[in-house]
């Protein structure tokens, strides 16, 4: 079964524009047999109270029927091919809270709070969207939602707390030494704006995750690659299969070099050469980062997809997090033309002018100058303040 949050088609002719250009300031292993055996555990449970709403792991067609087999191509390979998104993982949190210990799933009746669209849910964030009259000028405003709810706790899923394991000293020095991006500046050079702002590249993880819009993945098989290609930030990852090594050490790149291999029905990629530009769960990697990725099609409409983190330099342990890809009606990976639609520089630019403009104002009458910092809380810069009714701009009207 799937549980509606609302009646949508996941591309409205507006989300549809808004999936095309990023116009706004605003900008997530071993699993079979453990999430087998929490599906059979909830499945007894779900069977003892017919009426309980099933969350949508449950129904995958790999554990919900056992003669289930992975379809192939007509090479033989498992068949992955499809376009999925991640909006279906919108509200389930990156690191596990800590009510739900050690358990990777919701119980019967956390599930039905999440279901009933419980703080932070989707539910929660569609109801907020209330005043139908305000002209819809940020990616907040054309939130997707998925046509599915799961009863995941957390991405992480390693180690066994689903929390993020600490950092390295050179890792909390680098966190501590890195621009993350979308702060209230100062902007002084093109590096002071993340690769995000800059439009190019989310890497491999942030490329995935849910964000508020844009999330589809388009997968492409032939004999010999896998082809995966993300809407935001119109990256493709070519992933050869025939055994050859990754690119030599001397290559950087910021999506790494990708090798594949199949491990029965499961997409092996081992993911190396990557750059120190990035960051991954939101903490800066150093290049020593490796990936290995799991793509495994556990139903018509479904993929679960499950990454481990190895990189010594930054995490004192490896560490796991899983998310499963769905299907959307009419969803497709659209045309996204950051350069064409990208406020965020103009803005981040009237943001530095503006403050320019309080801080001469400020010396002139002898007051102290505005504290720049973001950090501060001052706001002074209203990078992400939608412009007032007076000077909001229809994106839809023809020029």
């Amino acid at each position: 079964m799937r549980t509606l949050e609302k009646p949508v088609n996941a591309r409205t002719p507006f989300a549809g524009l808004i999936a095309r250009s990023r116009h706004s300031a605003l900008a997530v292993l071993a699993l079979s047999a453990g999430l087998a055996a929490v599906v059979q555990s909830h499945a007894q449970e779900a069977a003892a109270e017919p009426r309980a709403a099933v969350a949508a792991e449950q129904t995958a067609a790999a554990f919900a029927r056992p003669d289930w087999r992975v379809p192939r191509l007509s090479w033989g390979d498992p068949d992955l091919q499809g376009t999925f998104t991640s909006r279906d993982m919108g509200g389930i949190p990156m690191e596990r809270p800590a009510q739900y210990g050690a358990r990777r799933h919701l119980t019967s009746e956390e599930f039905r709070q999440r279901l009933a669209g419980g703080a932070g849910g989707l539910a929660a964030l569609a109801a907020n969207q209330q005043n139908e009259g305000r002209l819809q000028l940020s990616a907040l405003d054309s939130a997707e939602t998925g046509t599915r709810t799961f009863g995941y706790t957390s991405y992480i899923v390693d180690p066994e707390d689903g929390r993020m394991p600490a950092l390295t000293e050179e890792g909390r020095q680098r966190q501590a030494a890195t621009r993350r991006g979308q702060a209230n500046g100062p902007f002084f050079t093109t590096e002071d704006f993340s690769h995000y702002d800059r439009c190019i590249t989310r890497g491999v993880t942030g490329s995935i995750l849910p964000s508020l819009y844009g999330d589809a993945v388009r997968i492409v098989q032939s004999p010999t690659e896998v082809a995966i290609s993300y809407e935001m930030l119109h990256d493709t990852r070519i992933i050869p299969l025939d055994g050859r090594p990754p690119a030599d050490p001397g290559v950087r790149q910021y999506m790494g070099s990708s090798v594949g291999r199949w491990e029965g029905d499961t997409l092996v990629v081992e993911t190396t050469n990557f750059t120190d530009r990035l960051t991954v769960g939101r903490a800066a990697h150093s290049e020593e980062l490796r990936l290995s990725e799991r793509f495994t099609r556990i139903d018509p409409e479904m993929i679960d997809y499950a990454v481990t983190v190895h990189d010594p330099r930054t995490f004192e342990r490896p560490w796991t997090f899983r998310l499963t890809l769905t299907t959307q009606p009419g969803y497709d990976v659209l045309e996204y033309s950051c350069h064409e639609g990208n406020f965020f520089v103009a803005n981040a630019l009237r943001a530095e002018k503006e403050y320019q403009r309080r801080a001469a104002e400020a010396r002139a009458n002898g007051e102290p100058i505005p504290d720049r910092s973001a950090a501060s809380g001052a706001g002074g810069l209203s990078i992400y303040e939608p412009p007032s009714a007076d000077n909001a701009v229809d994106i839809n009207a023809a020029e």
